[in-house]
């Protein structure tokens, strides 16, 4: 697959309720590193023969003066047909992407799909088999030059038990090379901003799993990395917690380049610039969250009534199908009355004319409507490109 910038669209192949939550164990390292703003949303998490589990810290300690950073980097992440075989196994094969600097960019795609084998590579955890990869100019193994520029939240982090967050933080923030006289202030200003200002001497063992989630994700963002990636970040929150930690990651927009991979398609379509899809180890499409999504083809409205006066939209010139819909891509039944799906014929110039005529049609019959979008969403594309 060649190189592709994230604006091209390429398809290639077929294919929670309460603030209180549980306790779970924790740790966040390799190094035996002393490592949720108002309404909903959650998610799910991944397997990979090589987990990123408790690395958070892998790439954590360089003096910073000794990194030789590679100036106006258009893209911050660049991989050309990485492969990633585990023996006879090829986890991640031919992936090509290119991000760009400052962009929220979003790995998506079922069990087993490459998402935390990519990840891991891209953290320089793994190296590739085959390809070539670069993060801010350099291969991610080259941790001497990308160890304080990069910032990582592993799948299902843990933290140390025994410490107390503030000093675990603080461990952290030196590892970064953030010198001692600064790191108790860095340190509040990723807990203020990940709202647990008040848990500095809070043992992480008290922590709840939101808590600790939080505490992981500031751990991540400490000394203002330049690419900071998030694995599975609110994987196993209740929808208000994970709510709360999309606005976090929506506040470091512009300020970094951020990687996250995620199960929850709402929120990925809510956060992300641009997106890759993947499935069995392959990039199966690629583009920004518009492109992805947008289809001249379809236009999906929400009922807040039953549907009537369907045959006349059908008879509407350029109209080639209109479907009810009570569930949606998942099996899941939609809100309210369900959606019409009008269909278009694709070589139509003048949709938005057509579209005008079909709202017009169940205002008419007093069809009461609740929301109007153009295209597939997110959840829908991906169901139809990955088994």
């Amino acid at each position: 697959m060649e190189p592709q910038e994230s604006k091209d669209v390429k398809s290639e192949a077929k294919p929670e309720a309460s603030l209180e939550e549980t306790k779970p164990e924790t740790k966040v390292a390799k190094t035996e590193a002393k490592s949720e703003p108002p309404p909903p949303s959650s998610s799910k998490s991944e397997e990979s023969p090589a987990s990123t589990n408790g690395s958070a810290v892998a790439l954590a300690a360089s003096p910073r003066d000794e990194v030789k950073k590679k100036k106006g980097v258009e893209y911050a992440i660049r991989a050309t047909k990485v492969v990633k075989r585990f023996g006879p196994k090829t986890a991640v094969d031919g992936v090509t992407l290119k991000i760009k600097a400052g962009s929220v960019y979003g790995l998506i795609g079922p069990n087993g799909a490459g998402k935390t084998t990519t990840f891991s590579m891209l953290a320089g955890f793994l190296e590739p088999t085959e390809g070539s990869l670069e993060v801010l100019g350099f291969a991610p193994t080259q941790v001497d030059s990308l160890r304080s520029r990069i910032g990582v939240l592993p799948q299902d982090a843990l933290l140390p038990n025994s410490d107390k967050v503030g000093e675990f933080l603080i461990h952290m923030a030196r590892l970064q090379n953030i010198p001692a006289d600064k790191a108790e202030a860095a340190v509040r200003t990723v807990l203020e901003e990940v709202d647990g200002k008040d848990w500095w001497n809070l043992r992480c063992s008290a922590l709840s799993h939101g808590m600790a989630k939080r505490v992981a994700i500031a751990q991540a963002f400490l000394g203002e990395p330049e690419v900071v990636l998030l694995d599975e970040p609110t994987a196993g929150l209740d929808p208000r917690v994970a709510w709360e930690i999309r606005q976090v990651i929506r506040a470091r927009k512009g300020r970094c380049t951020l990687v996250v991979s995620s199960h929850n398609l709402q929120e990925l379509e809510e956060i992300c610039d641009a997106a890759a899809i993947l499935d069995r180890g392959r990039v199966v499409a690629s583009g920004s969250i518009n492109e992805l999504t947008a289809s001249s083809e379809e236009v999906h409205v929400e009922l807040a009534s039953a549907p009537v006066g369907l045959d006349a939209l059908r008879q509407v010139p350029g109209v080639t199908r209109v479907e009810h819909q009570e569930m949606d891509a998942m099996g899941y039944r939609v809100q309210g009355d369900g959606e019409l799906v009008i269909h278009f014929d694709k070589k139509l110039t003048n949709a938005e004319s057509v579209i005008g005529q079909c709202l017009w049609i169940l205002l008419q019959n007093q069809v009461r409507i609740s929301g109007v979008s153009k295209g597939r969403g997110l959840e829908r594309r991906v169901m139809e490109l990955t088994d």
